[in-house]
């Protein structure tokens, strides 16, 4: 078993969903979705600090499996502390080669808080 494999951590993907909000409009929900496996790593580069005293909020390296390709502002919730994540990078942008004797693929994420809906 590999590093990666040792810092990988169930987590879920939420399922996004319009559902009438009864009044003629809509609203947004989240829903629990697969489970897959994240390795979860802070940025705690300078850049990310001084983004973070700017308003922004607490960055994130994701790993999964190559197997499995988040993409731009999926959500992702971390099972042991129930922790949200959305996705700000796409997942085909940063993966090992086939001839690579790694299997992994990397995006960006920010924490998050679900819209209330």
């Amino acid at each position: 078993m590999s590093l990666v494999d040792n810092a990988m951590t169930a987590s879920i993907i939420m399922d996004k969903r319009s559902v009438s909000d009864g009044r003629g409009g809509l609203i947004t929900q989240y829903v629990d979705g697969v489970e897959i496996n994240i390795a979860y790593s802070f940025d705690s580069s300078t850049q990310a600090r001084i983004g973070e005293q700017q308003g922004a909020t607490s960055r994130y390296i994701l790993t999964t499996r190559k197997n499995v390709n988040l993409q731009y502002h999926d959500v992702v919730k971390r099972k042991s502390d129930n922790k949200i994540f959305r996705v700000t990078s796409d997942g085909d942008d940063n993966y090992t080669p086939a001839s690579a004797s790694l299997n992994m693929r990397q995006v960006e994420a920010e924490e998050w808080e679900l819209p209330n809906g």
